[in-house]
């Protein structure tokens, strides 16, 4: 596997230019995919402007001056993703990762009291030694609760607080709910599910939209009931089509 990454090469995610330079940071294996995230150098140095080289940007990691979720981290290629809080102690600034409507990552400042915890939604669930489930959430990590407390279901999304994991509320999946659309030609965009198809071939689920859009299950993320429970970058609400 190589270490390094060319500029050119780099996920059209990264809002980077490509020609100013050779090479990129390239982010470790980690909870996110690399074109849904961000390398901790890129964020302070391209994205924030915290730093104007990789050796400030560095440095600044380096002294502990850089915490995710919750957890101070010190490596510069560390990727951090979508819903991820990043905050900076030193001038007490605090954001999250969302992407934008082009599909690029992005980070938007937020509020201390928001920054306390993060929204996750379930990838699936296992059944483990003795009978408990473990939900595994799209940012890598994984819960464990009791079996005759499983009220959750693929696709559900969980408002946890970071870095503890304490579940502090829980968002289904169903009709009438906001979603966060992070694929796909709306990604960026916010909408209310009208329906849920389940396809019986291998192609995706589909969820329809009642502003008379279509999407696939996993480009989804469910933000809240009849207003978004998180503060969202400045995103377009779809339109309703008119027949």
């Amino acid at each position: 596997m190589k270490r390094n990454m060319k500029r050119y090469t780099t996920p059209r995610s990264w809002p980077i230019p490509r020609k100013t330079h050779f090479w990129a940071v390239k982010p470790r294996p980690g909870p996110h995919p690399t074109d849904r995230s961000l390398p901790l150098l890129v964020v302070l140095r391209d994205i924030l402007k915290e730093a104007t080289t990789a050796a400030e940007a560095r440095k600044i990691l380096s002294q502990g001056q850089v915490v995710v979720d919750g957890v101070v981290r010190k490596d510069r290629k560390f990727p951090v993703g979508l819903m991820d809080v990043v905050f900076l102690p030193k001038i007490k600034k605090h954001y999250r990762v969302f992407l934008d409507r082009h599909g690029r990552v992005t980070l938007k400042e937020i509020e201390e009291a928001e920054a306390r915890w993060k929204l996750c939604r379930i990838e699936n669930k296992t059944t483990v030694k003795g009978g408990n489930i473990q939900l595994n959430l799209h940012d890598g990590r994984n819960i464990l609760i009791p079996k005759n407390k499983d009220v959750y279901k693929t696709g559900d999304v969980l408002k946890i607080a970071v870095p503890s994991q304490e579940i502090l509320e829980h968002i289904p999946f169903r009709e009438g709910m906001m979603a966060y659309l992070i694929g796909g030609a709306h990604v960026g965009e916010i909408g209310r599910i009208k329906s849920y198809e389940v396809t019986r071939s291998p192609l995706p689920n589909v969820v329809n939209f009642e502003e008379g859009f279509t999407t696939i299950k996993d480009y989804v993320f469910v933000v809240g009931g009849k207003s978004p429970v998180l503060s969202l970058p400045e995103v377009k609400v779809v339109e309703k089509e008119v027949a």
